[in-house]
């Protein structure tokens, strides 16, 4: 009795048995890599409708992180400016940018810029910047070196595992809390250490249960 299948197909099980487990490890590191926030996320540096330079305005002029987003030491989000803290200066600084013409649009009118958001977390994720700010967290730890980027962008992916990484050994990103803003700071020159520092009120405890950020 002839042969039904060729000689040849004795070897397809061979070879799918070594193929099988590297495309199923292939595909496995492409949903890790590919599917992560380092990879989707990190890098966004959108379009805003006003060309503001953050390496301007708080890196060579050196305006505190404060002055323009105010609510980030006693409310969950930090504020986007509106057009009137912006006037403070340009009433008198570059009055006649045409750049500008948007904020001095918004000013007149009332209407918000439309900014773009750059940093956006899941809603079913909670998070408030204010005990960040006042355990010591800085700035730079989530958002980079914004007082060095023309367009701001997302330095850190912001994923679950990232945050929780930080909430199991917070101490990396502590520093002193006058210098949470100090884009400067730098722990390798100025080793810091928050279990010896008497300026703080209580040790810094961050939850890592579900419910500390799904509420």
């Amino acid at each position: 009795m002839p042969a039904i299948f060729p000689r040849w197909t004795n070897n397809v099980p061979i070879v799918v048995g070594l193929v099988a487990p590297l495309g199923g490890a292939s595909l496995i590191f492409a949903v890790w890599y590919w599917f992560s926030p380092w990879f989707t996320d990190v890098g966004y540096r959108p379009e805003q409708p006003v060309a503001y330079s953050h390496k301007l305005h708080a890196g060579e002029l050196g305006i505190d992180c404060r002055y323009c987003h105010n609510t980030v030491e006693k409310a969950a989000h930090a504020a986007i400016p509106p057009a009137a803290t912006c006037m403070n200066c340009h009433e008198l600084v570059k009055t006649d940018s045409k750049r500008l013409e948007p904020v001095r649009e918004s000013y007149k009118t009332g209407e918000a810029i439309p900014w773009v958001r750059v940093h956006q977390l899941p809603d079913y994720a909670y998070f408030n910047h204010s005990p960040h700010v006042a355990a010591g967290v800085g700035c730079a730890s989530c958002h980079g070196r914004v007082d060095q980027m023309v367009v701001v962008e997302m330095k850190q992916p912001l994923s679950m595992g990232w945050c929780l990484d930080c909430h199991r050994d917070p101490k990396p990103n502590l520093r002193p809390l006058d210098q949470v803003t100090n884009m400067n700071w730098d722990a390798s020159e100025t080793p810091y250490d928050p279990d010896r520092d008497a300026s703080r009120k209580r040790k810094v405890n961050p939850p890592t249960h579900c419910s500390g950020c799904h509420r």
